[in-house]
């Protein structure tokens, strides 16, 4: 019972296919064999010759027998074909066909063309298998014409030869035709098998790498945050500032967002929210002493006029509103980790029924200077952006500034930028909403060493106007 139920349904069919063939096979061998006996026991041929038949069509069946089973491998593609044990069957097979046809009229009438095709059945199932269809056509043609020679010589008339050659040539030609065939379709079956199993290893490999994507885009600005939260409180702390316990309370409460965030992602159902991630990159650089600007263009009523009214972005698609939404959150990080950033301006607009977010900072420096590579933050964004059809540039500009942008066009029929009445970019005129810049460094100064004015807190008293 294990030999079958605990197959999986390929392995089935493939035990089915294999099985038909050796069935075929030694069911032709069976043929000749009781034939034969059946001759021995009427005695009406010659002793001597029919026991040859007899033994020759055992020891044929053995070789062939093993022909088909390595010529299946190979047509599979699981090893090289067996050209010397080809020809190995071959000089047996003609060895058993010679008696038959030396018989002559021992065997009985109607009987020689069933007895040849039982003789040369087991050689062509696995003749039928080389690598070449023609190959196998021409090999049966000369064979046929061979017999057709031969047996008039054996007392045959013209008319019967080619009336036998014909007739076996039907047995085998079937034969053939079938096991290659039956062979075929199970050599397509073995491959779309083996697409099923490297389909479910390229899903695991693509779920790995949205894990990790999503932790880096998760956990890089929050780490980020962290550590420049905590320095200050340190930096407070030195300088007996109460505000530090403030800062401290500040990343306790990153910290639990981070875990629950990291959570999301293991359930698969993290996503990002632009309005959201708009206001965090504002608060974190302004906490960082990075001045921010947030621009929005309207179009139409499509988006709304200005950041911070509510319901600003929710025009958007969805999915839209995700990508873009990954789009500030990295460029954020990037900011914080790289350069000596003074201000930053993150515009948001619609360009050619495309959704258009820029981020664009000074301070590159360095980096600036140096050719921008693929990196893991940048390559988790394009793929992100292609999901939905988008694109991101992300490169240095003039001088020491930087400049991320992605696009992303609008789904739907209504698409406001088909008519080309589309916003061409953002504008100062169309709501910017800045923010309150941190205090001045000189390049290259770390933005909190020891020693220098603290950074913005968000708690400190406001001056009197």
């Amino acid at each position: 019972m294990g030999l079958w139920s605990d197959r999986s349904g390929a392995a089935k069919v493939d035990l089915y296919t294999r099985g038909s063939v050796y069935a075929i096979h030694w069911g032709a061998v069976l043929c000749v064999v009781l034939v034969a006996a059946a001759l021995l026991v009427s005695a009406a041929g010659r002793p001597l010759l029919v026991s040859a038949v007899l033994l020759l069509a055992l020891v044929n069946g053995v070789l062939c027998h093993r022909l088909a089973r390595t010529a299946i491998e190979a047509y599979l593609g699981r090893r090289a074909y067996p050209g010397r044990l080809l020809a190995l069957c071959a000089a047996a097979t003609a060895g058993l066909a010679a008696p038959v046809v030396a018989a002559g009229t021992a065997v009985p009438e109607g009987l020689l063309p069933l007895l040849l095709g039982c003789c040369l059945a087991p050689l062509s199932g696995g003749h039928c298998l080389l690598p070449r269809a023609r190959t196998v056509a021409l090999h049966q043609v000369l064979a046929l014409v061979v017999l057709a020679a031969v047996l008039p010589g054996a007392g045959y008339g013209a008319g019967d030869a080619v009336a036998v050659a014909v007739t076996v040539g039907l047995i085998t030609g079937w034969l053939a035709v079938t096991v290659r065939v039956s062979l075929w379709v199970l050599a397509v079956m073995w491959k779309l098998h083996a697409a099923r199993d490297v389909e479910a290893r390229l899903a695991v490999a693509e779920e790995r790498l949205r894990f990790g994507r999503d932790l880096h885009d998760v956990l890089g600005r929050n780490l980020a945050v962290i550590a420049l939260k905590s320095e200050l409180a340190v930096e407070l702390a030195h300088r007996g500032r109460p505000e530090a316990a403030d800062q401290m309370t500040e990343v306790q409460r990153i910290a639990r967002e981070s875990q629950r965030e990291v959570r999301e992602v293991v359930r698969g159902y993290r996503d990002a929210d632009l309005r959201a991630e708009l206001d965090g990159a504002s608060s974190v650089l302004a906490a960082a002493g990075i001045g921010c600007t947030v621009l929005t263009a309207p179009h139409r009523g499509a988006v709304p006029r200005a950041h911070g009214g509510g319901r600003e972005l929710s025009a958007l698609d969805a999915a839209v509103q995700s990508a873009l939404g990954w789009v500030v959150r990295e460029a954020a990080t990037n900011i914080l980790r790289h350069g000596d950033a003074r201000h930053c301006t993150i515009s948001v607009g619609l360009v050619e029924g495309s959704a258009v977010l820029t981020v664009e900072n000074d301070g590159a420096g360095a980096r600036a200077a140096a050719p921008v590579g693929p990196g893991s933050g940048l390559a988790g964004l394009r793929e992100r952006l292609a999901a939905v059809g988008g694109s991101l540039e992300a490169g240095p500009l003039g001088g020491d500034r930087f400049r991320v942008a992605a696009r992303v066009p609008l789904p739907g029929p209504e698409n406001p930028g088909a008519g080309g009445a589309g916003t061409a970019a953002p504008s100062a005129g169309s709501g910017p909403v800045p923010r309150p810049p941190g205090p001045r460094r000189a390049p290259g100064e770390h933005r909190s060493a020891p020693g220098r004015e603290p950074l913005r807190t968000g708690t400190e008293p406001k001056e009197p106007a």
